[in-house]
């Protein structure tokens, strides 16, 4: 078969969806649909070289609002999807209505490490809740599937590398001088094709990927643990040999494998990186490759590329923040995002809430933590920033314990809580909103105290298929009590702390274990379901809360 990966279906709006696919070998792609009335269309793209690896964005335009179309995809004319023997239900295309939908399921979750081959490694990581998610869907009416999937990162894991990837590693070295490359990570842009492989290769995350339009944003792992931490962190990797590549190689595959299918057709049309990629004849790596180093590069306070985007869908909107590679640290002041990049999630956000029913703001990092690790990380900011022993032994402790979430960026905690209550007091405006996250390895729901008329929550799903250590979980648990924040505030307000811009507290968990949430909004009604696999059922029903 010559589609390596893929299809993906992302970004997909009333008249217009994007299909993206890796191949082994150059050629023409072709996506052929035919609706619910018998009526057939197609689209193709040539494929671009990256690296010796083939890659391909299909565009289709001019579809029907608010209509269902089976596709296959073919390469040179030769049929490559779906398998002749694929035991799952017909790839599809729905666009969305022109006035909007009254309702809209959004599932979300984070943190998903591939299958291994080790049996003891399986066992420790549990089913995967995607995986069965898959499978469960599979089974469903159409008008049942969902209309959305987020993933708030580490859909790759090139610091913690399984079995099988550690022994594709073996024998790696740099010809003619000694190398600092770590012997269990990825270094190469290669290294990282083979990751993405093992990742979305399993059958049931192909197809549910092939047929839910999906939105993407990266954390640490994708890159590396406690990736951007701070600007001491910054300083110890450009130390290493390896770094430069593994850098330029993880927000390279980043883009392409990512970011570029989080991009509307329109968007694409103005993005000059892309449009150059398209242009360019042979190999794109040099194009691809200064791409990447302007991305991590920060020149007076500002990143070189924005990965931060938005989606309007019907009466909701999506705003997703780049809270990883968008941060300042080396120059200006200490931010989650630069002003600029800020400024434009401002103003994305708040732009015409008089027609949102639902705003969804997702970070793969949460905004709201538990309350007294969130007073740890602010009072931590704050001691790092000392000079001498004291500031230095409070950085250790910052990577140590991956103090890094937006409460350890105070500035950017007050101002992301600020424009998050000024949404919530659009009158009229959104009913609810909720921050979708990840990272934390537990699931749960917070209510933020906010005036204005709309329920605002912080709802986070993680892992998908991973696990915490079982020392950590009362830890999580005694965070979450109010005895803890008390501790917490009493043991850091001597440091002159500001006050916390808000209160919350949990409504829902924490839930430990894989799971999947589902934010259904329905007009102007919204709930979460955190789901888990079940010993029985793909998926046992966990956790439910009305939002609004």
């Amino acid at each position: 078969m010559s589609l390596l990966l893929g299809p993906l279906l992302r970004h997909v709006d009333a008249t217009s969806a994007v299909i993206w696919v890796q191949t082994i070998r150059p050629g023409s792609v072709s996506v052929c649909t035919v609706d619910d009335d018998g009526r057939a269309g197609a689209a193709r793209a040539d494929t671009f070289e990256i690296s010796g690896h083939h890659f391909a964005l299909v565009t289709l335009s001019g579809l029907a609002p608010d209509s269902t179309l089976e596709y296959r995809v073919e390469l040179d004319g030769h049929p490559v999807w779906p398998p002749a023997d694929h035991p799952f239900p017909p790839s599809l295309i729905r666009t969305r209505a022109l006035t909007g939908s009254d309702r809209l399921d959004v599932v979300f979750g984070s943190c998903r490490y591939p299958k291994t081959d080790d049996a003891k490694l399986n066992e420790c990581l549990g089913p995967d809740a995607l995986d069965r998610y898959a499978t469960r869907m599979a089974g469903l009416p159409r008008q049942e599937w969902p209309d959305l999937l987020v993933l708030l990162g580490d859909q790759v894991y090139a610091d913690e590398l399984t079995p099988e990837a550690v022994r594709g590693l073996t024998g790696r070295h740099r010809p003619g001088r000694a190398s600092q490359r770590p012997p269990d990570e990825v270094v190469s842009f290669g290294e990282y094709v083979r990751l993405y492989a093992a990742s979305w290769s399993d059958p049931e995350i192909r197809w549910l990927l092939s047929t839910v339009p999906t939105a993407m944003i990266f954390d640490d792992h994708d890159v590396r643990d406690d990736w951007n931490t701070s600007a001491a962190w910054r300083t110890e990797m450009a130390g290493t040999d390896w770094w430069p590549e593994r850098i330029r190689a993880a927000l390279a595959s980043y883009w392409v494998y990512q970011h570029l299918g989080n991009l509307s057709p329109a968007e694409m049309e103005r993005d000059r990186d892309y449009q150059a990629l398209l242009a360019a004849k042979g190999d794109r790596w040099p194009l691809v490759a200064e791409l990447a180093d302007r991305a991590d590069r920060e020149t007076d306070g500002v990143k070189g590329v924005r990965f931060s985007f938005s989606w309007q869908l019907g009466r909701n909107r999506l705003v997703m923040i780049d809270s990883r590679n968008g941060r300042i640290l080396t120059t200006g002041e200490r931010a989650m995002l630069s002003d600029r990049e800020f400024r434009w999630v401002e103003e994305t956000t708040l732009d015409g809430l008089d027609g949102v029913d639902h705003l969804i703001l997702a970070s793969s990092l949460p905004w709201l933590l538990p309350p007294a690790i969130s007073e740890l990380q602010s009072a931590n900011e704050r001691a790092a920033d000392r000079p001498g022993p004291l500031g230095r032994l409070a950085e250790a402790f910052r990577q140590a314990a991956d103090l890094e979430h937006w409460p350890a960026f105070h500035r950017s905690f007050v101002r992301l809580t600020a424009l998050v209550s000024r949404a919530a007091s659009s009158d009229p405006g959104p009913a609810s909103v909720s921050v979708i996250s990840g990272d934390v390895h537990h699931s749960y729901a917070a209510r933020a105290d906010l005036p204005g008329p709309a329920a605002v929550h912080q709802l986070v799903c993680s892992p998908v298929h991973n696990y915490v250590p079982a020392y950590m979980r009362p830890v999580f648990q005694l965070a979450w009590t109010r005895r803890a924040a008390r501790w917490a505030r009493a043991l850091l307000r001597p440091r002159r702390l500001p006050d916390p811009p808000l209160s919350w507290d949990k409504r829902c968990g924490p839930l430990f274990g894989n799971t999947v949430a589902t934010l259904r909004l329905n007009g102007r009604h919204a709930l979460v379901l955190f789901e888990q696999p079940g010993e029985r059922t793909p998926l046992d029903e966990a956790a439910r809360l009305r939002l609004c």
